[in-house]
């Protein structure tokens, strides 16, 4: 079985910016507005800060 590629590409339109998601033959593609955006980083930084910080917890 062979495992399929993911691919994420974000481009810059003229008042948007556009994300296309490849999984296999899927694509997805979301259209956001720079607000959307930031709110997107924003929230993607702190959910990737909260993954680390659950990675550093030893449960014994």
């Amino acid at each position: 079985m062979e495992k399929e590629e993911r691919k994420i590409v974000v481009d810059i339109e003229r008042k948007r910016v556009r994300i296309t998601i490849s999984h296999g033959e899927d694509e997805e593609i979301l259209k956001l507005s720079l607000d959307e955006a930031r709110d997107l980083e924003e929230k993607l930084n702190s959910t990737i800060e909260d993954y680390s910080q659950r990675q550093n917890l030893r449960i014994d």
